[in-house]
This record gives C-alpha cells, structure tokens and sequence, in this order.
C-alpha cells in the first residue's frame, strides 16, 4: 500500500464535506499512512490487509491504534501550516545576540 497519494485531493474533500463524516478505507499500509489522513480531519480509517497480513497482526493493529489516537489529536489542537521556509518562535528579547 502506497498510502495516501494526493494530500491535496483527500485536504479539499475534508474541507468540502465539514460536517460529513469521512472515512478512509484503502491504500493504508503503515501506521504513519494512517496518522497522515487523521491529522488532515478525516474521522476514521478502516483497515484489513496491513493488519491481516502483518507478521505480529495484534501489535499491527495496537500500532495502527495509537497512530489513529495521535493523528486525531494533533488535528485537534492545530497543526501549524505548511511552510517553504523556516519562520524563528524562540523570543529574543533579553537575550544576547552573539554575531
């Protein structure tokens, strides 16, 4: 499984379906795959073949769970967007500059 390949498509449907509830049911085949569309909104993965055909499917399934729980919260506390360059959130006042 590639996991999710057009961020973009799957960010604008979430944003085009608010209040629908959206699952994602193919192409996860790592618990990261799965964190990825949660942290984008989505409300639920549905899995068989990356936990099935797991070598250890107990321990897939408790990684694909807490990756689940992981993706969701960061969505809901705010993730930051994503930027081209590096934007500096250390305060400098009172420090010393050292050039």
């Amino acid at each position: 499984a590639l996991g999710p390949i057009n961020i973009m498509a799957l960010r604008s449907m979430r944003g085009y379906f608010p209040g629908v509830p959206l699952i994602v049911d193919a192409g996860l085949g790592r618990p990261s795959h799965a964190a990825t569309v949660m942290e984008l909104g989505f409300d639920a993965v549905l899995l068989n073949t990356a936990v099935a055909k797991a070598a250890y499917p107990v321990g897939m399934a408790r990684a694909f769970g807490k990756a689940v729980e992981a993706g969701r919260e960061a969505h809901a506390s705010g993730l930051l967007e994503p930027r081209d360059v590096a934007v500096p959130s250390t305060p400098t006042i009172g420090r010393a500059v050292l050039s």
